[in-house]
């Protein structure tokens, strides 16, 4: 969590569930922001065209366009409890959404608006401190994941990174949920995912957890 980046983004609001011009304003700022780490992220995954996809999460729509430029015959959803979140990702992907290519859609991950078995792959940046009931979330994610399916948790700070005075206050401050390597991989294996490899990126508090159903 860059420190400089926190306070300019979190003095606009709520950054759990943004709501209205600020919100807005906020998830433009994010789009930016957050561009870096979710390219690293998304570069441990290597895409066929064909896949199904979910964005868990998908704020203002950003990673969504990336992802889009390795799919040719699959098609890509975003999911967000933040109305102004939807809007905006709908805004910013109009036209892959009138190609048939996107959907965007409103709800929670404790209870995901998709049938079992749904997505080939699925990823989340930095939404997943805001997990309220992790162990009830991830047991949705792997139940919309195809058997053999990846699932990606990009995040700028992970718990036994070295980090910033200022980024300490705000993990305290918004109540981030800021799990350890071995944390996370006790997570994903506790709720039924294997194969779960945890990449950091040197000079940074980047993390990137990738587990297969």
């Amino acid at each position: 969590m860059n420190k400089e980046r926190i306070p300019s983004i979190t003095e606009l609001g709520d950054p759990s569930k943004p709501k209205g011009a600020a919100g807005a304003e906020m998830l433009t700022r994010m789009n930016e922001s957050h561009k870096d780490v979710t390219a690293w992220g998304l570069s441990h995954i290597i895409l066929k065209g064909s896949e199904n996809v979910l964005d868990i999460g998908c704020g203002g729509g950003a990673a969504l366009g990336r992802v889009a430029g390795s799919i040719t015959t699959g098609h890509l959803t975003g999911v967000d409890y933040s109305p102004v979140s939807v809007k905006l990702s709908r805004m910013n992907n109009e036209q892959l959404i009138e190609q048939g290519k996107m959907e965007i859609v409103e709800g929670s991950v404790e209870c995901l608006p998709f049938e079992d078995d749904s997505f080939d792959f699925i990823y989340t940046v930095e939404s997943f401190y805001f997990w309220k009931n992790t162990a009830k979330c991830l047991e949705e994610v792997r139940r919309v994941l195809r058997k053999g399916g990846n699932f990606l948790i990009i995040a700028d700070v992970y718990g036994d990174a070295e980090l910033s005075e200022s980024s300490k206050r705000d993990i305290a401050k918004y109540n981030l949920f800021n799990p350890t390597r071995a944390e996370f991989s006790g997570l994903l294996s506790a709720a039924g995912f294997e194969k779960v490899h945890i990449h950091t990126k040197d000079g940074t508090s980047w993390i990137c957890v990738q587990s297969v159903k």
